[in-house]
């Protein structure tokens, strides 16, 4: 495959908590299908990102005892919110989702390109 000139900086958003009541066995096959979306992307020649990927560690760091807690609240979303400003685009994958869905508001609102397979690419 020939290296694209200007990869994208994607965003994949999907389910992380919704439809697996905090199982944590649930939570983690979300988080997966995120991350063989982001192999795909990045095999496709762009650079994927997930905003788990920056806001778990910090929740650790901070002090959260629990997915909801008012330390996982303050960084879960908001991490996320923040790291579409550096992206081009977001990946919008997975089931219903109020946080995935509110990270292709956001996106929308900034102009980011918006995509739903990567068929788009």
């Amino acid at each position: 495959m020939p290296e694209l000139t200007h990869p994208l900086l994607i965003l994949v958003a999907g389910p992380y908590r919704s439809g697996t009541n905090d199982d944590p066995d649930l939570i983690g096959q979300n988080v997966a299908l995120m991350e063989k979306m982001a192999l795909e992307i990045y095999r496709a020649g762009h650079l994927p990102v997930l905003g788990e990927w920056f806001a778990l560690p910090l929740i650790h760091t901070a002090g959260s005892t629990q997915i909801g807690d008012t330390i996982w609240n303050e960084l879960f979303h908001p991490v996320a919110i923040r790291l579409i400003s550096k992206c081009d685009a977001i990946l919008r994958i997975g089931g219903p989702s109020g946080g995935a869905d509110e990270m292709v508001r956001i996106g929308q609102e900034k102009g980011k390109r918006i995509l739903f397979s990567l068929e788009e690419l």
